[in-house]
């Protein structure tokens, strides 16, 4: 093995892993480290391979090059009973025949522990899943949430040094799933362990983990803790798929140091800064902005430091919380969003449609990105 090191940085340690089935390739010579103790989330749509990649790392398939490390070990010879992970699937399998008790001591089986050792460590994982007495409960007498929790402490019991999860909030309602997200990740505060969760659920991904990869068809896109990969994406397929986003072609002016002069379609002359990216006068580039850090006024702002454009209301959204816009800007084709929350129960604010506003933005709003999607 090469470049290993006990440094927890590289716990989980993906070495230029691809995996073909037949024509197509799944996941393509991904290079990926994961922290010990780390809350790590692989988002993407469907068929981007992170299903895929959290099955490799189970053992479940193997990969049709490179290898994959944890803790300094190599997997490749490694049978998924043996390895140091175990996993909660999007159904939970719970087994039906079973008590709560003995679903979750399940995996003790092959142990041959005393009854009295198994007893207490169920019921030291009832209480740490805070479902405390419910060892006698039968499967088909728990809510969606209770079950999910009981495939958690099952997983859990053997003490794994990898927890692998499988999109498994998926089956729950959105109120119960915000719900399970803090206390999936208060979960995992406590017990130290690394966690490995697999999400299409981008508003899920930015709630629990320390740092998540953004995949799109087999290939990892970016890698960044949650306010860096909304605030600072490297593609614009990243930017799109992490919240809304607004997207304006243009092309770089001039350069000063970090900050670049720009000429974006509806936008006009801005600044904004490079982004990490190295860029030439002359270079078609993207310029990104979020519906929230626009503004509406229907007065000119005079501000400094504040930046705008006319345009004209041509629909609006009330939301309750929030009200959304689309602002249509001259020369523009697609409309411009803004989403303005609503401070107060005052509707003096509302904006009608073909109401003339003028969009404002700060000087750090805008987001220069490459102009092709994948960067």
């Amino acid at each position: 093995m090469t470049n290993q090191t006990s440094d927890i940085t590289r716990f989980i340690d993906i070495q230029q892993v691809t995996k073909n089935f037949s024509a197509v390739r799944a996941v393509d010579n991904v290079d990926l480290t994961i922290r010990r103790g780390e809350f790590f989330s692989l988002l993407g749509p469907s068929g981007c391979g992170k299903t895929t990649l959290l099955r490799m790392l189970a053992g479940f398939e193997a990969p049709s090059e490179g290898e994959i490390y944890i803790d300094q070990q190599p997997m490749s010879a490694v049978p998924p009973h043996l390895r140091p992970t175990n996993m909660v699937f999007q159904s939970y399998a719970i087994f039906p025949h079973l008590n709560v008790g003995q679903n979750i001591a399940y995996g003790l089986r092959k142990l041959r522990l005393p009854a009295s050792d198994v007893q207490k460590q169920v019921e030291e994982m009832l209480a740490l899943i805070k479902l405390p007495g419910y060892a006698e409960r039968r499967a088909d007498q728990l809510s969606g949430g209770q079950r999910q929790r009981v495939a958690l402490a099952r997983a859990l019991i053997r003490q794994p040094k990898v927890l692998l999860l499988d999109e498994p909030l998926g089956a729950l309602d959105k109120k119960l799933r915000e719900q399970m997200q803090l206390e999936l990740r208060e979960l995992q505060e406590r017990l130290g362990i690394t966690f490995v969760f697999v999400t299409h659920d981008q508003e899920e991904a930015l709630t629990m983990s320390d740092r998540i990869a953004v995949m799109h068809a087999g290939k990892i896109l970016q890698v960044a803790d949650p306010h860096g990969l909304y605030e600072r994406p490297n593609c614009a397929r990243v930017a799109a798929f992490i919240g809304s986003m607004n997207f304006a072609p243009a092309e770089v002016r001039g350069l000063e140091g970090d900050r670049l002069a720009v000429q974006a379609a509806g936008f006009g002359a801005v600044n904004a800064s490079a982004n990490g990216h190295a860029w030439n006068a002359g270079d078609r580039i993207m310029v990104a902005v979020r519906p929230e850090k626009l503004g509406l006024t229907t007065e000119r702002p005079e501000r400094q430091g504040l930046h705008s454009v006319n345009g004209k209301v041509a629909a609006a959204a009330y939301l309750g919380d929030r009200s959304h816009y689309y602002v249509k800007l001259e020369g523009v084709d697609s409309p411009l969003a803004v989403s303005a929350q609503n401070a107060d129960r005052s509707v003096e604010g509302w904006l009608e449609a073909g109401v003339d506003v003028w969009v404002t933005w700060s000087d750090n709003a805008l987001v220069v990105l490459p102009a092709d999607q994948d960067g």
